[in-house]
């Protein structure tokens, strides 16, 4: 039964990636928890789980509002973030401090490891007895937490990638070639395809993209790109750094042995993707002006570059988190973003059970990749332009060439 009426301190802490807009969530839920008299006082933990077992705490209630509202518009995790799975010790010295400071309210910002974690310790919490809102809070630029039909972070992130592809897309035209862009998403395609944005005109790139949803093969993509290189006389290609074989293994993990507590392996630490598939094209003698970029934390917490949707939704989504749990009617959770039907564009925040979005991912919808699988479709541009919002506009020259006399 929920635990209506709980009184004592709140907890909250960031995890995972970075993003343009963690802190919206972070500022939305202590301006919603100042609101409510059974939240006493308001904690941080520094460096989530790990700042939690060093009691490496701050005291975000002697914040003043304004403070708070540039914080909010500040990219990056403030608290500071982390990428740790709690041990069985782990859970029994996170109790010790949570007793000590009378934590009742506890709140973790982050992705679908951020959620088991806090799974992990709603779980813990509930064998020991002790009585606490358990909240996670969705957060994550790869767009792939499930229950959700996009998160917080990844607008922002998105606008950042069609905006460097419209640069690209220019830069490439002036003095053709073929350019590559690695873009992060382990399993999930949504960010890289977020690069079909920068289209404005019909030979604008990127001309082709390729997800992890669809295993990749080296012949085809050279086959692809000599088409289009043949057609054009340039090529802009997304890539994102979770393609992977027909067997499911990355490409990008065959170059990295790095692996974090959640079994994740470092798919973006170096730029050996974007080498491997540009050395693959001047050896299949496409053409020897060949680029690759991989744009790995750039795309994270980009100054400057952010969704208004984005910072609107992920302020929203802390505040609901606060409200569910002093609400009375749940102990714990995890907000989810809902796209309201109709023509419209509008959402509503969600609570779904936490083991509904911990660990576990989605992927892009069969119906936004294209039959080749080297591109997006129309049904990908609608749902995504909303959520990204408003891109700068490009022009071309209208002259008329003149006839050689």
């Amino acid at each position: 039964m929920p635990t209506n009426k709980l009184t004592g301190n709140m907890l909250i802490a960031q995890s995972g990636g970075p993003t343009v807009v963690i802190n919206q969530s972070l500022v939305g839920a202590v301006l919603e928890a100042k609101k409510h008299k059974q939240i006493k006082k308001i904690f941080g933990s520094l460096h989530g789980l790990k700042g939690i077992l060093e009691e490496n705490l701050c005291d975000l209630g002697k914040e003043t509002t304004a403070n708070l509202e540039l914080v909010a518009q500040t990219p990056s995790s403030a608290l500071g973030s982390v990428r740790k799975k709690p041990t069985p010790e782990d859970c029994a010295k996170v109790f010790q401090v949570l007793k000590k400071y009378n934590i009742r309210y506890f709140f973790y910002i982050g992705g679908n490891d951020s959620a088991e974690t806090t799974h992990i310790i709603n779980e813990a919490a509930q064998q020991a007895g002790y009585q606490m809102k358990c909240f996670h809070i969705c957060k994550t630029i790869d767009n792939d937490l499930r229950e959700n039909d996009h998160t917080p972070g990844f607008g922002s992130a998105a606008k950042f990638v069609a905006q460097a592809f419209m640069g690209d897309n220019l830069d490439n035209r002036s003095l053709p070639g073929v350019k590559i862009n690695v873009i992060m998403g382990r399993h999930a395609g949504f960010l890289t395809a977020a690069a079909a944005l920068a289209r404005q005109f019909p030979d604008d790139g990127p001309h082709l993209i390729y997800l992890p949803e669809r295993p990749f093969c080296l012949n085809k993509f050279l086959a692809d790109v000599k088409a289009v290189f043949e057609k054009n006389k340039r090529c802009v290609i997304a890539v994102s750094e979770g393609i992977a074989d027909e067997t499911g293994v990355a490409i990008a993990a065959k170059f990295s042995k790095e692996v974090d507590t959640h079994g994740n392996v470092q798919l973006s630490g170096t730029g050996a993707l974007g080498d491997l598939l540009a050395d693959a094209i001047r050896k299949a003698n496409i053409t020897s002006r060949v680029r690759a970029d991989t744009f790995g934390y750039l795309q994270r917490s980009f100054v400057g570059v952010v969704s208004a949707t984005d910072a609107k939704e992920a302020r929203l989504a802390g505040a609901s988190a606060v409200k569910f749990a002093t609400g009375g009617k749940f102990d714990n959770g995890s907000t989810a973003i809902k796209r309201k039907p109709g023509k419209k564009y509008a959402v509503t925040i969600e609570r779904t059970e936490l083991k509904n979005v911990a660990k576990e991912t989605r992927h892009m919808p069969d119906e936004f990749i294209n039959k080749s699988g080297n591109d997006v479709t129309p049904a990908f541009i609608a749902y995504a332009k909303p959520i990204v919002g408003e891109l700068p506009k490009t022009g071309r020259l209208k002259a008329v060439k003149i006839a050689k006399s």
